[in-house]
């Protein structure tokens, strides 16, 4: 078995961000470009798929992982920078000019390092029978299933558009795969564009094999349109040769928004949504072998600018379609499941809302189940002493459970409201028809707020218990989507505290009627109070520090960006503060720099579930503060959205939080150092044994199960 440190060494884009940083401590770096940042991490993914401690399929997946991601940061961050390079003055321009060429660079690099991982899981998929074969190694009877595949699933798709110097290029979607392609036919040099149909086929065909043969043989979409393409232009002319090279584009995914004051904000969101099919180009992605002439033509009718990333790579784009990538081999080949840790007192319980009444319920998936969240819901709806819920909806699941709950509720004559955010980005339209469908039957939909996001993750529930009306309320890290709840971890806590109660209801209110500002004593709510009840704790500690008390900070979220917290953070270190950053994707603070943050420790950890819980602790002089929260440290989630961090009050849940942060810092497999002298590097250790947090977590949550069913059984002996 290779150790990990032997592979990381093996890839050359390995080290390079970290060069980068250290070049810059001599001009005393205070912040990382967080377009760099950002890159960094998707080196982490990379780095994952060239793991070979990684069940191999699964490496596969982490490719596509990989490319989904980068589309999504042309579309979205390097948008921002051309913008920003296209609309500011000269004197400023230049500055987003470097950053667009130091993108550009680092793409290419990744790309490179793509490219090896590609070539080496072929290899290593062909020692497990699994072999992803080109049109060129199809023998005679692959062929003619090929053929028949061809004729009748694909041909009657394909719409190819002839091309020339003087003739438009065709609008391209953005993100599909398209074929460039030369033709020498009987009446000379012709020249097309296709798009590839895998939304409507999908990307990679299985290959029928004698009886008895372990060999499972795949081939992509496009190849096999490579491998029959003077069938495509058959009754036209005859196709002497054809070559054909993949093109993908990037567009600017930005909203933009009229002033049309008759217009509602749905209208406005759908009109902006059709708009982004025609946005600006950002990116160009071409098969490098791609001739001359054809390249001219595709550059010249799509416009390509000096602001905009042509970048050449190898002959296949969309690797996004490797996140579906099929096993067809043992079940080893991919992560062995992990089912979802029964909480025995709600499993068992016949009410949840007297469960609730005892004790707060932590759930942190996707080590506990989402249907807990789903049956709250239901039991809600049918609940007669249920008056209404309240709940803000950010992205939901194609088919969502929480929906439908919500409908049953309007059934069981609930007074249900859904605050549904429709600037839910690549959401939007998901989103435009779930509000449709809520509208429809009877839901009081608020969308959002304007100039916000709401990203908040709230449910209310109001109950008339005796003579008064009970609030039952839910705050969440993550979104209420049954589909990443198993992928992403997430804390949830369902409570019966009062106070919490009104105050996530004068969230509801604020998002209502934004002019009223309510005061809170619990809650944080951006963008009202997040910034200054961060500042005010972090203050807190400095003072503790400074007085020889001992004084802590633990961070986790997935981007720290904003400049102010982070000097702040720069501050407290200075102090004496112990500061433990994890932070899963953009981490723009420089961790390590002589004098500013030597002593601030900073990891980040990429393993099969994405970490997306966002937690504050701080140490309070041993009596500690706890928050769980919908908001990262980012400008736009402190101050343009509505977002909801919530303490955790109960000190058994409190000593499952730090217990699992505390796993999490001594993750010695997964877990890559951010610090300057060793950025992305496995993060260093002196311990002989290997700690692989989301394992650790797992067994850990098991254990505190065991000993909670212990406990109430001997309360009930005791009773």
């Amino acid at each position: 078995m290779i150790h990990a440190a032997e592979w990381v060494a093996n890839l050359s884009v390995i080290g390079h961000f970290g060069n980068y940083i250290m070049d810059q401590k001599s001009n005393i770096a205070r912040t990382i470009p967080k377009e760099l940042s950002w890159l960094a991490f998707n080196e982490r993914v990379l780095q994952e798929a060239a793991d070979p401690t990684v069940p191999l399929v699964q490496r596969v997946r982490y490719l596509g992982i990989f490319s989904n991601n980068l589309d999504e940061f042309f579309r979205v961050r390097v948008a921002d920078v051309r913008r920003l390079a296209l609309f500011n003055p000269p004197t400023l321009r230049d500055q987003y000019l470097l950053i667009l060429d130091e993108i550009k660079h680092k793409v290419l690099e990744l790309q490179q390092g793509f490219d090896r991982v590609y070539r080496d899981l072929l290899v290593q998929l062909r020692k497990k029978n699994i072999y992803l074969i080109n049109e060129t190694q199809l023998d005679e009877a692959q062929g003619e299933f090929i053929r028949q595949y061809f004729d009748n699933k694909i041909m009657p798709e394909l719409a190819p558009v002839l091309l020339s110097e003087r003739t438009e290029l065709p609008k391209l979607a953005d993100g599909s795969i398209n074929l460039a392609i030369k033709l020498d036919t009987d009446v000379g040099v012709n020249y097309a564009i296709l798009e590839v149909p895998t939304e409507r086929i999908g990307r990679f065909v299985l290959i029928p094999q004698p009886r008895g043969s372990r060999r499972k043989v795949l081939i992509a979409l496009d190849n096999i349109i490579r491998y029959c393409m003077a069938d495509v232009f058959r009754g036209v002319f005859q196709v002497n040769s054809a070559e054909a090279y993949t093109v993908k584009l990037s567009r600017d995914a930005e909203l933009e928004f009229s002033s049309e004051v008759t217009e509602s904000f749905v209208e406005k969101v759908e009109r902006s949504l059709k708009k982004r099919k025609n946005a600006d180009l950002v990116r160009l992605v071409y098969d490098a072998n791609i001739p001359e002439d054809l390249l001219r033509i595709i550059s010249k009718g799509l416009g390509l600018g000096k602001y905009d990333s042509a970048i050449p790579g190898g002959r296949y784009h969309n690797s996004k379609d490797f996140m579906s990538f099929p096993n067809f081999g043992k079940k080893s080949l991919e992560f062995k499941p992990q089912p979802p840790i029964a909480i025995s007192r709600m499993a068992k319980s016949n009410n949840y809302f007297e469960c609730i009444q005892q004790k707060d319920v932590l759930f942190f998936y996707p080590y506990h189940s989402f249907d807990y969240t789903i049956e709250f819901i239901k039991a809600a709806a049918l609940d007669p002493a249920v008056k209404s819920i309240k709940i803000s909806l950010y992205r939901v699941a194609e088919h969502s459970l929480i929906v439908h709950g919500l409908l049953n509720a309007v059934k069981n004559k609930k007074e249900v409201t859904a605050v549904l955010e429709l600037q839910a980005r690549f959401d939007e339209q998901a989103n435009i028809h779930w509000a449709q469908k809520l509208v429809d039957e009877g839901v009081n939909v608020i969308f959002g707020v304007s100039g916000l996001k709401v990203h908040s993750k709230l449910i209310q529930v109001v109950r008339r218990e005796g003579h008064s009306d009970k609030i039952y309320s839910y705050i969440g890290t993550g979104n209420f989507n049954e589909k990443t709840a198993k992928l992403y971890s997430d804390f949830g806590l369902l409570t019966y505290n009062q106070e919490i109660g009104k105050e996530v209801g004068k969230v509801f209110e604020f998002i209502k009627y934004t002019f009223r500002h309510p005061q809170f004593d619990h809650l944080w709510m951006s963008p009202l109070s997040t910034r200054s009840k961060f500042v005010s704790l972090l203050n807190q500690e400095i003072e503790n520090a400074k007085a020889g008390k001992k004084a802590s900070v633990i961070i986790k979220c997935n981007n720290l960006e904003d400049k102010e917290i982070i000097e702040k953070l720069y501050q407290a270190a200075q102090h004496g503060v112990e500061l433990k950053l994890i932070v899963r994707s953009m981490c723009v603070l420089n961790a390590g720099v002589p004098n500013i943050s030597e002593t601030i420790e900073s990891i980040s950890i990429v393993d099969r579930y994405l970490e997306h819980a966002r937690v504050y602790v701080f140490e309070n002089e041993g009596e500690h503060k706890i928050f769980i929260s919908s908001a990262d440290l980012m400008t736009r989630n402190i101050d343009y959205r509505v977002e909801v961090t919530c303490p955790v009050y109960d000190k058994d849940l409190q000593k499952t939080i730090l217990g699992i942060l505390e796993l999490q810092w001594r993750d010695n497999v997964k877990a890559r150092s951010l610090r300057a002298d060793c950025y992305n590097q496995l993060k260093p250790t002196t311990s002989r044994r290997k700690i692989r947090c989301q394992q650790a977590i797992y067994s850990y949550l098991l254990a505190e199960e065991a000993r909670e069913k212990i406990q109430a059984q001997q309360s009930q002996v005791t009773s």
